[in-house]
């Protein structure tokens, strides 16, 4: 049955209206964007085959165009148009975080991390750098691969620290694995990394570890 012929109040568009975008499911949301379905299945039913597909939102929003165009009704110019949505959402929750303390609203940086690195499957660490008021000054992917592969250069985040004139920092780094939980290596570069900026007076606030949907807080469990 196409959505057209679906009783008003489980329309997704109508439901949106009605009761606003968070009442919404996933793939209710998702079949919004998509617009029209594919012979025999509904924008709903081609939201979910994505979503158990790829797994999540982040996955789908983060698979590359060759991957998203071997789903049957899923085609370059939707590719293009995810990618689009994708980034205007990471920007605008960069322009929050950059006008007010990010400690005011930990529900943002979360969202932030999590669509900056939940849906990669390669480790990449990622730098916040903050100003004397905790608000943003740049996010900055300054390494790739493992922590245990690639080395993480205190140097270098000392130099970029410096660039922008930051007073802390907040590091983050992904586990595609799925598991939010730190390594030795995730707590010995988190230890030299504190050394080398406190010897600039940059303090480091955070670090955040992101899986998927999930993230870990150094400072919450005690480990900073």
């Amino acid at each position: 049955m196409a959505i057209r012929d679906w009783p008003a109040a489980e329309r997704p568009r109508e439901k949106l209206i009605e009761l606003g975008a968070e009442a919404l499911s996933d793939a209710e949301l998702l079949a919004i964007f998509l617009r029209v379905g594919v012979v025999g299945k509904s924008a709903v039913d081609l939201a979910r085959d994505l979503l158990t597909q790829f797994g999540s939102l982040n996955a789908i929003f983060s698979a590359n165009e060759q991957a998203l165009s071997q789903v049957h009704g899923i085609g370059s110019s939707k590719y293009v148009q995810l990618q689009a949505i994708f980034e205007m959402s990471r920007r605008a929750l960069s322009e929050q975080l950059q006008q007010k303390d990010v400690f005011e609203s930990p529900q943002q940086v979360h969202d932030y991390l999590c669509l900056k690195l939940g849906g990669l499957s390669r480790e990449v660490f990622l730098v916040l750098f903050l100003d004397t008021q905790n608000r943003l000054l740049a996010s900055e992917e300054m390494f790739s691969g493992t922590l245990m592969q690639t080395s993480v250069y205190p140097r270098e985040v000392l130099k970029r620290a410096m660039h922008h004139n930051a007073a802390a920092v907040i590091f983050a780094h992904n586990h595609p694995s799925g598991i939010a939980k730190q390594s030795q290596a995730d707590e010995l570069i988190t230890k030299q990394l504190k050394q080398a900026l406190a010897l600039v007076d940059v303090k480091v606030l955070d670090h955040f570890i992101v899986a998927g949907n999930q993230t870990m807080s150094f400072v919450e469990r005690g480990l900073l």
